[in-house]
């Protein structure tokens, strides 16, 4: 999709008020609650250099490249009265609504109760901020397989040094987004747990009906702005239930942040034998300027610069990979490896670079693209 005059015009107004910006501005105490807003703006550009597949498809921005503002999101906090917090979030180029639920806390703060839309308790790439992710694209194996926003119920009791949760979940509040009923968990235990020195284990399963008896899994090359998949199952129009299985590690020592997750998916089916997969990823991350991060809720916290005025740079390194392949359903397989370089410069910019090069195969044809990408990012 093209980006358009008008939102890049939007999202660049907003930037230019950056300096006056503050992460989540307070807005009023109404009937007890402290009502703030939160918003995050993110503009990207793909270079693509093809090897079989079109990557740009039918995109009008150039024979090779793509523009698109990727997210818009605008987002009502509100925390008390007591207990009690609430969310209201909002995405206006995907036209969709983010978390949007309500949080009752207990038990001395070691026990919650969500009712709502909100993240499922799986995937610690998925459960990260989005504002804060590593590289441009999640991992393939993230995109695939985690579930991410959907209504329901969650349960969570823990600390800072171990954590489990569960929930019941549906759709999405959006209609015509993700269905299919199931539930999620997850347990996670960080035996080190010290400013600069973290050590974090966890295991996560979802189970969940599929739409129509309908499921397909299909992976873009680390490039959101891809209009191909290079690897793709193709539907499966007699599927029952879909059970994925998680494992997450996580180090960090000073500037230092290693990270990954292996997933294995059983595709229960009617007619034919049922169906698995699977996909991993493994990405470490410097913090050139020597900040370190922090640790919540059994995911990582990034830190604002040390150095406001130069702010903090950041190198990584990924390697992800996912196998679709299996009995009768060839959907492929592709490996990508992923360099990128982040600014993070004062309290609201965030400007990343990444190179991807890509190794696929799909019934016996391969397909080795490379990709270049950027993204500039305004968050408040």
């Amino acid at each position: 999709m093209k980006l358009r005059a008008d939102r890049l015009a939007f999202a660049l107004l907003l930037t230019s008020l950056a300096p006056l910006a503050h992460a989540g501005v307070v807005i009023d105490t109404v009937g007890g609650s402290e009502v703030s807003i939160e918003g995050l703006i993110q503009a990207d550009g793909n270079w693509f250099n093809s090897d079989l597949a079109d990557l740009n498809g039918i995109g009008a921005n150039g024979d090779d490249s793509e523009f698109e503002l990727r997210r818009a999101e605008f987002v009502l906090k509100g925390k008390g009265p007591g207990n009690l917090d609430w969310v209201v979030g909002y995405d206006a180029k995907a036209d969709k609504f983010l978390d949007t639920n309500v949080r009752y806390t207990f038990g001395g703060g070691s026990q919650y109760l969500q009712v709502g839309q909100f993240k499922q308790p799986n995937s610690l790439e998925e459960l990260s901020s989005t504002k804060n992710n590593d590289f441009i694209s999640k991992s393939m194996a993230t995109n695939t397989y985690a579930v991410a926003r959907r209504l329901g119920v969650g349960y969570g009791y823990g600390n800072d040094s171990w954590s489990v949760a569960a929930s019941w979940f549906g759709r999405e509040l959006t209609r015509n987004l993700a269905h299919g009923s199931g539930y999620g968990l997850r347990g996670t235990w960080a035996p080190v747990n010290d400013k600069g020195n973290i050590l974090h284990f966890g295991l996560a399963y979802v189970n969940h009906d599929t739409d129509a008896d309908t499921f397909r899994l299909r992976a873009r090359p680390d490039a959101d702005l891809a209009a191909v998949r290079l690897v793709d199952t193709g539907s499966m129009t007699d599927t029952d239930r879909v059970a994925t299985t998680s494992l997450e590690g996580l180090w960090v020592h000073g500037p230092f942040k290693l990270q990954g997750e292996y997933y294995t998916s059983d595709i229960e089916r009617l007619a034919n034998r049922d169906y698995t997969s699977t996909a991993a990823y493994v990405q470490g991350l410097w913090n050139v300027t020597g900040e370190t991060w922090g640790y919540k809720g059994g995911v990582p916290t990034t830190a604002k610069p040390a150095r406001p005025g130069s702010g903090m740079w950041q190198l990584g390194l990924r390697y992800d990979t996912i196998d679709l392949d299996d009995g009768a359903v060839e959907g492929g397989r592709m490996d990508t490896w992923t360099a990128g370089v982040n600014w993070y410069w004062r309290s609201n910019f965030k400007f990343m670079l990444n190179y991807v090069k890509v190794d696929s195969e799909r019934q016996g044809l391969d397909d080795d693209p490379s990709i270049v990408e950027a993204r500039a990012q305004f968050y408040w």
